[in-house]
């Protein structure tokens, strides 16, 4: 692990703020992987977001991880025991991520200095749209408090991308009325 953990309480306070003075997903995702990584005081952290046909989980948002590692290929939900376990919404800590067969790029991980890894769904309701994890750089077990706070990041993180969403078909509709009502007007 890396630095000195930070309060948990005023971690989420930091993020329900950004959450709640911005729309622009990207950017408040990104934000909200720096603090996770910060806060927990691990190596990295990632957000990736379930793909429309629900086989891959497709990068949002990461901090502390290498272009290369980045780069290494799709998060197949098929070739993933940790992330189909996630998916079901279930908190999920993997002890030795270079060697578990559940964590499908086991040697890129060795690659980047990975050893424990912590995943935890992107829950709306009942529906997971993706997950959040934590990466650490030596083999660490998670505390109940750890797990909690990631928890509780990743459903602040759902419901920022659910808002979002709305707020972009709702844009979506008013501007194809708009567009409708100018048609009606020109006529």
């Amino acid at each position: 692990m890396k630095g000195k953990k930070m309060d948990y309480f005023a971690a989420l306070y930091n993020v329900a703020k950004v959450i709640n003075v911005s729309l622009d997903l990207p950017r408040v995702l990104e934000e909200i992987v720096r603090c996770v990584t910060e806060t927990m005081g691990v190596k990295a952290s990632s957000l990736r977001l379930l793909d429309p046909r629900k086989k891959k989980l497709l990068l949002a948002a990461t901090h502390g991880l290498t272009t290369g590692y980045i780069r290494k290929g799709p998060v197949l939900v098929e070739k993933s025991g940790l992330d189909r376990k996630a998916l079901k919404g279930e908190s999920i800590w993997i002890k030795d991520a270079q060697t578990d067969k559940n964590f499908q790029y086991g040697g890129r991980a060795k690659e980047e200095g990975i050893k424990s890894v912590l995943v935890v769904p992107l829950g709306v309701g009942k529906k997971v749209i993706g997950v959040l994890r934590v990466y650490t750089d030596r083999v660490h077990e998670f505390s109940d408090k750890d797990r909690q706070f990631l928890e509780a990041v990743a459903s602040l993180s759902a419901i920022a991308i659910e808002n979002a969403r709305l707020h972009q078909n709702l844009k979506t509709d008013c501007d194809l009325l708009n567009a409708y009502k100018f048609r009606l007007d020109d006529n």
